[in-house]
């Protein structure tokens, strides 16, 4: 089978024009370019079919090769294919040919209908007409899939080599989340798989800059990190990765998907995150000290 992006690359890595800092920006699930026989599949209108991109991450990190750190950036929307999932994370129902024990059928994101080719998307709505043919789960698996994770893993690689540490920043929104209680509503969520995937001092140093800028900043609830964090974040290897979830009303409208006037203030704050984390001695974060400023040069 053809790719659907047989005419268009599914995925872009941005590189600096000097690598300044071993940090590597990844923005799985901010692409927007449906492709044509894609939609023709899907039962719902285009701007529902949005509701699961992190519309414009891509944007709000977009400063990043600029200051000295490589971005990579999906193209291809969440709702076709979600490198956030492990690579064969599949729902049963969703495919004309019964799938063998190789596939993972059972997992909670699977049963959400979140899977690697998601089955629904924001408020349970169903994404295909029919059903699928597992020649176009391998067609996006591994066509896409693995070539975009060969991708992230090269830019982790080089940092190792270079800097002797790594630091995965993984670049997310999220819908506004409700009350709970007393309990403020977040408009950050760090996710370090409870404090497994990355050195203490990196996530406590990027909450206190979101929280200087007034923000409301929880520590992973809901949202502990995904399969990129859970995978790369080996902090004693040297490779460390936070995750990062942004809430979407901070800078957009979340019905109409459209940018609002709070986008460049986030971007902005986002801009000194950036400056802030590629500014740091990062390789101090491979022992037990807090990350120090470099000396100017």
């Amino acid at each position: 089978m053809r790719s659907d992006y047989w005419d268009q690359p599914a995925f872009e890595t941005i590189r600096p024009r000097r690598l300044l800092a071993p940090v590597v920006f990844n923005s799985p699930h901010s692409g927007r370019v449906y492709p044509a026989r894609f939609l023709e599949m899907a039962r719902l209108d285009h701007l529902s079919i949005r509701q699961s991109e992190d519309a414009f991450v891509d944007e709000l990190f977009g400063r990043a090769p600029h200051l000295g750190a490589p971005l990579l950036r999906a193209h291809f929307p969440r709702a076709y294919l979600d490198v956030n999932r492990e690579p064969w994370e599949l729902d049963p129902t969703m495919f004309v040919e019964p799938l063998s024990d190789r596939f993972n059928t059972a997992s909670p994101r699977v049963a959400a209908g979140l899977g690697t080719l998601a089955r629904v998307v924001a408020e349970n709505k169903p994404i295909y007409r029919g059903r699928l043919t597992l020649e176009d789960a391998r067609m996006r698996i591994e066509g896409i899939y693995h070539p975009y994770h060969a991708a992230l893993q090269k830019l982790l690689s080089e940092a190792i080599a270079g800097f002797g540490v790594a630091v995965l920043i993984d670049c997310h929104s999220m819908p506004r989340i409700g009350r709970h209680g007393e309990r403020a509503a977040p408009d950050i969520v760090l996710g370090d798989r409870y404090g497994t995937t990355c050195a203490a001092p990196l996530a406590d140093l990027v909450e206190t800059i979101f929280a200087a800028a007034g923000l409301r900043v929880a520590r992973n609830r809901p949202y502990a990190g995904g399969f990129c964090t859970r995978t790369y974040g080996r902090p004693q290897h040297g490779v460390h990765a936070l995750q990062i979830e942004i809430s979407r009303h901070l800078y957009m409208n979340e019905v109409t998907l459209q940018k609002h006037e709070g986008f460049e203030h986030v971007k902005s704050l986002l801009d000194r995150l950036i400056q802030t984390l590629i500014g740091l001695d990062l390789v101090t974060l491979a022992g037990n000290g807090a990350p120090q400023q470099k000396a100017a040069e």
